[in-house]
């Protein structure tokens, strides 16, 4: 199996993602670029150090130059791609996906991922390059960058608005679990620079997951659980590709990924102080970014959704943060990507503003709760679907960049295809988790009937 988008690919390593599709998608890019450098960095799957050694003799076959960043957070390849002016850059990770999946992110020389148009000219590459593939005749270099994790730590540290010392003196204990990924020494270290005592949960890159690597609390007991033992201020979850961030309290509680970005955004609006900030984040992301942005004077703009529909409106429109609400920071005063790091740095500074935990921090915040549900479509046409219900809520207030999204007052409802499976997601949200099952349910049975 082997799942194509605009998020790049993914598949079962030896079946769908095997040693000529690898070749392929490597030979593709090398046609696409054209000539420069490509940079590689990948997640700790055992795989990945085959799957980036084959992408790297043969972009050298091709005549591009490789630097070879080993195992590091996604994030990282994307600032390095930008600060060493590469042609593009390849992050190997199947990001949440279990043992055996693994996977390809392309990136541009900009640092941001591939947009539709460029996944779209790739594919076509891939698809026409492997009977025509000639080796270039001059075996380009390959050089190894072994301080990719320091560069991009510097890079966070010298956010000009980032309270150091204030930070620094709060001594925060935190227990980290990067979940054996790609971020197990590059948070841990960063929290380090910050002056935190850093309890180490599951940070041998080996790329061996402990539980389920996606930071949902239902995988994160073993977290909980240390935080509480520790006494520690909070914990942190990260994902195997460290672009996602999840916040335990200090009470062992599990804070909703939608939370991340939330309190990211209030630290950066509150640090930055200027006029009318403009953020940005994604349909299905929290109205509690609503409020936040309203609280200071600030426009929020909804993308579809994806990580590159957000960055690139973020750079259209020059926001000041943005992200999504899986756990996803993206701050363009570091660069335009989901990163961990930064998501890290940016909840210590929401900490400092005040001499209280971060459990009274996060009860203080507009509170909302999402429900997430799907709607077998078998071999329903979901766009029909999709423009019935539009009709039928024409006179409430909707949104159809992305799917079909309805909102009132203080909920919610964000009707959506997926782009890999014969599904519909129903999200709701509301001030109680009761509200919003009873909204995304009743959604459901509407949808349903429509189905026949």
């Amino acid at each position: 199996m082997l799942i194509e988008s605009i998020s790049g690919v993914r598949g079962i390593v030896g079946v769908g993602l095997n040693a000529r599709s690898i070749v392929d998608y490597a030979i593709a890019l090398g046609e696409f670029i054209g000539s420069g450098k490509v940079l590689i960095g990948r997640d700790s799957r055992p795989s990945g150090e085959t799957i980036s050694s084959l992408i790297a003799r043969t972009l050298q076959w091709k005549g591009i130059e490789v630097i070879d960043l080993g195992i590091v957070p996604t994030p990282t390849v994307q600032l390095l791609v930008e600060k060493l002016q590469a042609k593009a850059g390849i992050a190997i990770t199947a990001s949440h996906n279990p043992f055996p999946w693994n996977g390809l992110k392309f990136i541009d020389s900009t640092g941001r991922f591939f947009n539709g148009a460029q996944v779209t000219q790739l594919l076509h590459k891939k698809d026409i390059s492997h009977p025509t593939f000639q080796p270039s005749g001059a075996f380009a270099n390959y050089e190894r960058y072994p301080s990719a994790i320091e560069d991009h730590i510097e890079n966070v540290l010298s956010i000009h608005w980032l309270d150091k010392n204030k930070i620094i003196k709060r001594k925060y204990k935190v227990v980290v679990d990067a979940v054996n990924g790609g971020a197990s020494d590059a948070v841990p270290r960063l929290l380090e620079a910050l002056g935190c005592d850093v309890i180490r949960l599951h940070c041998i890159p080996n790329g061996i997951f402990p539980h389920t690597p996606e930071p949902l609390p239902e995988n994160l007991t073993e977290l909980m659980a240390a935080v509480r033992d520790n006494g520690a201020d909070l914990g942190m979850a990260i994902d195997p590709d460290g672009d996602r961030l999840a916040i335990v309290s200090e009470k062992g509680d599990y804070l909703s990924e939608e939370y991340t970005l939330v309190m990211a955004t209030s630290a950066a609006l509150n640090a930055l102080k200027i006029e009318k900030p403009l953020v940005v984040t994604n349909l299905s992301t929290s109205r509690a970014m609503d409020d936040i942005v309203e609280k200071y004077n600030g426009i929020l703009v909804r993308t579809a959704i994806g990580e590159i529909n957000v960055s690139e409106t973020m750079y259209r429109q020059k926001a000041v943060i943005g992200g999504e609400g899986n756990g996803g920071v993206i701050l363009p005063d570091s660069h335009l990507g989901r990163d961990s790091l930064v998501g890290a740095a940016l909840i210590l500074q929401f900490l400092i503003e005040k001499n209280e935990k971060i459990s009274e921090r996060y009860k203080k915040l507009p509170q909302y709760r999402i429900s997430k549900l799907k709607i077998d479509l078998g071999h329903t046409n979901p766009d029909r679907l999709l423009m019935q219900m539009s009709r039928n809520y024409s006179n409430e207030k909707i949104n159809t960049i992305d799917g079909l999204k309805i909102e009132w007052k203080d909920r919610w409802v964000h009707l959506r295809k997926s782009n890999t499976e014969p599904i519909l997601r129903v999200y709701s949200e509301a001030p109680t988790i009761l509200e919003a099952n009873d909204l995304g349910h009743h959604f459901k049975k509407e949808i349903e009937a429509l189905m026949g």
